[in-house]
């Protein structure tokens, strides 16, 4: 089948520098996502357009044509309003596990299309399927009744979802053109669009554990993505965060789940549970059921020592056919068979931690996958369990491995010890909000 665009023409405009019509773009795409268009040529012109970069006008056509090129869901059925919050990937992130149910405690309506961990950073799908009979694979129409019902649904993406940007991702990782950030920003957004929320809020990581190391880098990712999803007539506000460290104290599957159950039960790691509940307000803030991101902030405080939240999440494990005695009592989750503590390799300050890596060893264990197609064991992983600015004495437990056999669990500690920098005088605590970009 011959092409609908001159596929040669447009490659040397972007060779050239130059900026492709909204047009020409969106047949390339979609072109591409019917077959006409082989792959040789879409390298050509990713590695152009990485090269030289890409216009604000180029990202929001990408993004449109990735959306056009799949179904989209129609939440207009919700008595609303619908919100949806992404973040861009970490060590210990469980905040969707917290956020989400908040959100519905406080009358929003999320429907999250989630996907899986791969590499350092953890997947939604995986911690959410260790809970003993909980199932991700849910139909639109039980996803609408479960979110009308419930207030929150999580399940992973269909594969008629923006296909087009699946096509275009496996390129980019193929031919080294993934850290592009309108490629990046045009990814994330067309699956949010192609979701349906009237409201979205972006959660940028930067620092160590993060895709994007550099402040500026994330800020300039946050402020696209906002501008992709105003240009499709979505609210949308992202926060600049740290993840200079684990966010919380979990690396896993299985800890991370009991860990959110924690921190809805007023009971968890001080910086998870601080950035749920900005998440949380911002959300409300955006979604227009609290007057701004402090009244929303202090609507999901309330929500977290009442019990709505923990209530809220328990009602949603349930509805997706998983255990619901889990949120009484975590031990029914997966547990590995060896538990190793993790002394401080010295006494003073912790200082840094090398967060990438802690990711690295919790896959290296099992709890994450260094190809798509691996399995994940959902009992493995690891806890670190001091933050920076924490004093600590040599030989104090500061962490403990989760494995599945002793010599596994004495390599992980190793290493973990290793990934924690110790200085003589003390590092002030990084801030965990690091800037914010309004709808």
């Amino acid at each position: 089948m011959l092409p609908s665009v001159n596929t040669l023409e447009l490659i040397g405009v972007k060779r050239d520098g130059g900026e492709v019509p909204a047009d020409a773009l969106t047949d390339f795409v979609l072109a591409y996502a019917r077959g006409e268009v082989p792959d040789y040529q879409v390298a050509a012109f990713l590695m152009a357009g990485f090269l030289n970069g890409f216009s604000r006008a180029e990202a929001e056509a990408l993004t449109a044509a990735m959306v056009a090129s799949g179904r989209t869901l129609d939440l207009s059925t919700l008595s609303g309003p619908t919100v949806d919050k992404h973040s861009t990937g970490g060590v210990s992130d469980g905040t969707t596990l917290v956020v989400a149910p908040l959100a519905a405690a406080l009358g929003m309506q999320v429907l999250k299309l989630s996907g899986r961990g791969l590499g350092h950073t953890g997947g939604t799908l995986d911690k959410l399927e260790s809970i003993p009979g909980f199932s991700v694979e849910r139909s639109p129409e039980d996803l609408l009744e479960q979110v009308e019902r419930v207030g929150l649904a999580v399940a992973a993406q269909s594969g008629d979802l923006v296909p087009a940007d699946r096509a275009l991702y496996a390129l980019r990782d193929a031919t080294g053109t993934v850290a592009s950030t309108a490629l990046i920003a045009s990814s994330v957004m067309s699956k949010k669009i192609a979701g349906g929320a009237g409201a979205i809020l972006l959660d940028v990581k930067t620092g160590d554990g993060a895709f994007m190391k550099e402040a500026g880098a994330a800020r300039e990712l946050a402020e696209l993505c906002v501008d992709l999803g105003r240009a499709a007539g979505r609210v949308t506000a992202a926060l600049v965060t740290d993840m200079s460290q684990p966010l919380g104290d979990a690396v896993g599957n299985a800890i991370e789940v009991a860990e959110a159950i924690r921190v809805l039960g007023g009971d968890g790691p001080a910086r998870l549970t601080d950035l749920s509940l900005t998440l949380t307000g911002h959300l409300a803030a955006i979604a227009k059921v609290a007057p701004g991101a402090e009244a929303g902030r202090a609507e999901a405080e309330r929500a977290l020592a009442d019990g709505r939240g923990l209530e809220r999440f328990r009602r949603f494990v349930e509805a997706q056919g998983g255990d619901p005695r889990v949120v009484d009592d975590p031990s029914l989750l997966p547990s590995a068979p060896v538990q190793l503590p993790v002394p401080a390799p010295a006494t003073g300050w912790l200082a840094t931690v090398a967060c990438e890596r802690v990711g690295l060893i919790a896959a290296t264990l099992g709890a994450g996958r260094q190809r798509k197609d691996d399995s994940i064991d959902p009992a493995v992983g690891l806890e670190v369990n001091v933050k920076i600015g924490d004093h600590v004495e040599r030989g104090q437990p500061v962490g403990t491995v989760h494995a599945r056999d002793p010599e596994a669990a004495e390599r992980a500690a190793a290493a973990l010890a290793g990934t924690l920098g110790i200085a003589d005088e003390q590092v002030p605590p990084p801030p965990l909000t690091l800037g914010e970009v309004r709808p």
